[in-house]
């Protein structure tokens, strides 16, 4: 990492989409050009990551329905990892379930005890089109489960259930970016 450059240094910080923006409820196109829109498109997602203080973002996040996400997420053992995937598919998701508090840069402020596998193994392609597999455990296979579930146009919300969901929902609706009111009816559940 010394020797190359900083992720997102030549990006630029695009607007984030929101829970409610139908672009989060629709499952995302393989990418089909390698080219260097692809790569201006990840050191975007970087800049904006990064600008928002979190540690995975999905292109459906910033408006750009394509199967690519970026991540620099720790692991349970405070481990670094960086990088990115294009055309992920989740391969295995296994071990423990384990329920944590999750939040979502696209639902920004709220968090949800959520529950997921304590393993995951991602499985895509680099920038320049070569095979990459990612295996994560703990919180970084939380991470990757997370943008996993965004590419196919789902939120963490949709693995919240019972008393944590309505208090997720309650608070989707207080929350000054929402513009909704308590009168309004929940969200509809994502796919």
């Amino acid at each position: 990492m010394r020797n190359g450059s900083i992720p997102g240094s030549s990006g630029r910080v695009r607007p984030m989409r929101l829970l409610g923006d139908p672009g989060l409820g629709t499952p995302c196109e393989d990418v089909t050009d390698f080219g260097d829109g692809l790569a201006q498109l990840v050191e975007d997602m970087f800049a904006t990551m990064y600008a928002a203080a979190g540690v995975g973002l999905a292109a459906n996040q910033i408006g750009v329905p394509l199967r690519v996400f970026v991540y620099d997420c720790p692991d349970d053992e405070d481990r670094r990892h960086l990088g990115h995937l294009v055309n992920p598919r989740l391969v295995e998701a296994d071990g423990v379930t384990v329920r944590g508090p999750e939040g979502c840069l696209s639902v920004p402020g709220i968090e949800a005890g959520t529950p997921r596998f304590d393993r995951a193994v991602v499985e895509g392609f680099t920038l320049d089109g070569a095979p990459a597999r990612v295996t994560g455990t703990g919180f970084f296979a939380r991470c990757l489960q997370h943008e996993c579930d965004h590419l196919d146009g789902g939120l963490y919300l949709d693995h919240v259930t019972g008393l944590r969901r309505r208090r997720a929902l309650r608070a989707v609706r207080r929350a000054p970016w929402s513009g909704r009111t308590e009168e309004q009816p929940e969200p509809a559940r994502t796919a």
